[in-house]
């Protein structure tokens, strides 16, 4: 009879395939002292399974639903259909009866009880599930409870549920239900409960809703409910609302919908009193399960009783602080134009490879800037600067620190402030950035002579102490003051021509076509490719038709193929080790998939005349010469002309020669990260072979310490990565803020601008221009259906985008700064292109007419 039905006190914490995650959640809460539960018991998945094990029809259908896919909407919702129909009318085992009749009489066969769903896949810490599967409340009697069971049984493939199941990648008839059965109590009140702010995220904030009778009416949205805000055992906010409806129970059952009384409609559902010791009950029941809980309660006769408890899963996590004291962290994502999830094995590469203080939450990299706001000296030059990057960043920091005793003060200042102004003052050589480019390819290909005689735990040691040269080269003085002063002469330009001309974003003109910049060419160097094939038609039609990675053997047997392949693996080993997220190391690179650049490649065929590329970068470069000399000439004839044109002919030449370097450090880098990979790679071809690893890229999911441990000792890691998997999939769905405070709560910052178009989604201006053209919204690149002249709208742009920028007019993102791969690749290709639009795939529709206005920094929608 046990496993048949358990009471939430019989109820134990490993029992999740048993009464699925409210029960289980139930259960729990049932034994924290203080807090009360409505007494109930489960009807366990034993009673579902043992109803539909012999059902060849519900086994058959169900056959039939795991074939389709979140988009077949239709024929998910005929098959779901049938399913539901056989489970309302399936026969519940005489054992599994005799077991509800023995607990419903046991708690009272007087009562009216909720019947609720309560799936195994369900009230999870990384899948909520909420309201997926259905709820009845104020059932009464043994009979109506068995058909309600049924009903619940049923709700376990409503269409809403099924989609959802195959989005979170759960496998149907991996999924039970269990039935929870609970005694209803006549609340005065109810509610939700939310242990950290909903909207905020503010961990610290716990935020009550409540209205009169059933909870019902607040969650179908009949009623307003009054909302709370509770900080440290205070209200800090509070809102009355008009509250004019309340369901209650029926004494035959069921429920019904009664108007408030005019005079009790502006009523504070609950007292102050009331607001805290809910709350307090709140955080015992928090404390208990160790993550933030969604809460639904109810108050009778003065008493709070719990009915359901679920972890909030849409909060983002916190970056964790080991001193206790009150941290602001910015996203690393934001910055690299990668915000992305990253597996461990990525995330442990970049911490290796970057000196500053980083953390690690939901996948994803923060930097601690608490020290830099924490000092005087350095505060206001750091928001500064942050501001130059992304504006959103500097409004959030700006609120951080007009929020008084947030961040201590530190008085005695230890940490330098960023410098105003110039750099120091640089010969615009370009033989500077030829022998920074010559010293790191050398390195490089002397990575690649020494790494292949290396194994086993020599091989981690060999790239550990690699990662030595990889800084050395990355943090080069030289370099970084060749990147600092084509930032600083770029910020010049712009300022004074604005100051001395009136003319806004002069630098984007004369950054087009420079030399040296690895990214851009790669975008033109594809193009080339496009040419080698251009005349082989049977090489083109291969191509369109073929998919699969090691298409390159094969093409050599098409008509012209030998010269396809060689012009392609020409490409491939120049830039064959990038790809989209490629500061992540795990990432699949083009090398290891060429037919990810095919697309690329077929479109620059079909929308491009043959040496289209020579032509757009002398098209570029012209441009910037022209505007160059325009500029000289109308300062020469301005007061002390001799002067400014000899101050503006110099930045200029700084631009020319050395703003293309800005993306070589990276390139390097990730050229380096593929060695590394590749290495890594056969040696745990070789941990397969001896049954550690049960794939090769388990290794992805472990740390770079955690990989030496496992080469080293030869133990496998069977759960941990399994473990590790499991919460990539999660960390996949979350969206990264950019500014996150310890306390969990997300700022996100405003743009203060006046005289924007109404409904004009604001951004920063980061490449001059007006376009108009068809958006196509893309999120990935591999699905990227690109036609000349179509606006770019995605959330980001890393290099592996480049090759679509020669076909597009225009570019949107949702992330990005002045000096982030876009906006510098959007520059030198002379695209209008506006960054940090906040929530700009989802305010854009696919195939819709929009402006942007590359000068200004806005988008509208025409």
């Amino acid at each position: 009879m046990d496993s048949l039905v358990l009471s939430f006190e019989e109820m134990e914490q490993s029992q999740l395939s048993l009464v699925g995650g409210k029960g289980l959640n139930l259960g729990a809460i049932s034994k924290i002292q203080g807090v009360r539960v409505p007494e109930g018991f489960s009807v366990t998945t034993v009673g579902f399974r043992r109803a539909v094990e012999q059902n060849e029809i519900y086994h058959t259908l169900l056959v039939r639903l795991s074939k389709l896919k979140p988009e077949d909407r239709n024929q998910i919702g005929e098959v779901s259909k049938e399913i539901r129909n056989v489970l309302l009318n399936v026969t519940i085992p005489s054992d599994v009866v005799e077991a509800v009749t023995h607990y419903h009489s046991r708690f009272g066969d007087e009562h009216a009880y909720a019947v609720r769903s309560s799936a195994t896949a369900e009230d999870l810490p990384h899948a909520s599930f909420a309201g997926q599967q259905d709820s009845y409340l104020h059932v009464i009697g043994k009979d109506s409870i068995l058909e309600h069971i049924r009903k619940c049984w049923a709700s376990l493939f409503t269409d809403r549920a099924v989609i959802y199941r195959m989005q979170n990648g759960f496998d149907h008839s991996h999924v039970h239900i269990s039935v929870i059965v609970q005694r209803m109590v006549s609340p005065q009140v109810s509610g939700i409960l939310f242990t950290a702010e909903p909207v905020s995220s503010n961990r610290k904030v716990l935020s009550i809703d409540a209205g009169f009778g059933l909870g019902e009416a607040m969650v179908s949205g009949m009623i307003i409910p009054d909302s709370y805000k509770v900080q440290d055992g205070m209200i800090i906010d509070k809102k009355i609302a008009t509250k004019k409806l309340a369901i209650y129970g029926v004494n035959g059952g069921g429920t019904e919908t009664h108007p408030i009384q005019s005079n009790q409609q502006n009523e504070a559902a609950l007292t102050d009193d009331q607001v805290i010791q809910l709350a307090q009950i709140g955080r015992k029941i928090e404390a208990h399960f160790d993550c933030p809980q969604d809460i639904e309660w109810c108050l009778e006769d003065d008493s709070f009783y719990i009915v359901q408890s679920r972890p909030i899963t849409t909060l983002y996590p916190v970056p964790e602080a080991v001193d206790g004291e009150n941290k602001v962290y910015l996203s690393v994502g934001h910055q690299q134009m990668m915000t992305d999830a990253m597996k461990p094995l990525g995330l442990s590469f970049f911490l290796l490879t970057t000196p500053a203080p980083m953390k690690v939450a939901g996948g994803r990299l923060f930097v601690d800037c608490t020290p830099r706001l924490a000092s005087p000296a350095s505060r206001q030059s750091f928001i500064e600067l942050m501001g130059k990057s992304e504006p959103l960043i500097k409004d959030a920091l700006t609120t951080i620190i007009e929020r008084k005793g947030f961040i201590k003060t530190v008085e005695d200042e230890t940490i330098p402030a960023p410098r105003k102004g110039e750099v120091d003052p640089i010969d615009p050589d370009p033989a500077i950035v030829a022998e920074l480019i010559k010293k790191s390819e050398s390195s490089i290909e002397q990575l690649k002579q020494t790494i292949h005689s290396k194994t086993g735990s020599e091989l981690i040691d060999f790239i550990l102490e690699d990662m030595k040269e990889l800084k050395r080269i990355l943090f080069d003085p030289q370099s970084s003051r060749v990147i600092m002063a084509a930032m600083d002469a770029l910020f010049w330009i712009n300022d004074h021509m604005y100051e001395w001309l009136g003319e806004k974003n002069v630098a984007d003109t004369l950054s087009q076509s420079v030399p040296n910049n690895i990214t851009s060419e790669m975008g033109l160097a594809l193009m080339d490719v496009a040419d080698v094939i251009r005349p082989h038609q049977a090489v083109i039609d291969f191509l369109r038709k073929e998919e699969e990675a090691t298409f390159l053997e094969e093409l050599v047997k098409v008509d012209g193929g030998e010269d396809a392949r060689k012009a392609i693996e020409g490409f491939l080993s120049k830039y064959g080790m990038r790809c989209s997220g490629e500061i992540d190391i795990s990432r699949v690179r083009w090398s290891e998939k060429p037919s990810t650049i095919v697309p690329m490649i077929l479109r620059n065929i079909e929308q491009f005349e043959p040496q289209e590329s020579k032509r757009k970068f002398e098209k570029g470069r012209q441009e910037a010469l022209d505007k160059e000399q325009e500029l000289l000439g109308r300062l020469s004839s301005l007061p002390d002309g001799e002067h400014k044109v000899k101050e503006t002919k110099r930045r200029i030449d700084i631009i020319r020669h050395f703003t293309g370097y800005r993306e070589y450090p990276k390139y390097g880098m990730i050229q380096r990260y593929f060695v590394y990979k590749q290495a890594l790679l056969r040696e745990a071809e070789r941990l397969v072979e001896q049954t550690i690893l049960q794939e090769k890229e388990d290794i992805f999911y472990l740390t770079f310490e955690e990989l030496h441990d496992l080469v080293r000792t030869h133990e496998p890691e069977h759960d941990l990565i399994s473990k590790r998997k499991e919460e990539y999939s999660f960390y996949e769905k979350l969206t990264p803020p950019r500014v996150i405070t310890s306390d969990g709560e997300i700022i996100t910052g405003e743009y203060k601008r006046e005289g924007l178009p109404a409904d004009a989604l604001a951004g920063l201006a980061v490449s001059s221009g007006v376009i108009e053209g068809r958006a196509r919204v893309i999120v990935h690149l591999e699905d990227a259906d690109l036609e000349e002249g179509d606006i770019l709208v995605t959330a980001y742009t890393d290099p592996s985008w480049t090759p679509l920028f020669v076909s597009i007019k225009g570019l949107v993102t949702e992330v990005g700064g002045l000096m982030t791969h876009g906006a510098v690749i959007a520059r030198e290709y002379g695209l209008p292109a506006v960054v940090g639009v906040e929530r700009a795939t989802e305010r854009i529709q696919d195939g819709q007419k929009i402006r942007v206005h590359g000068t200004e920094g806005y988008v509208e929608l025409l």
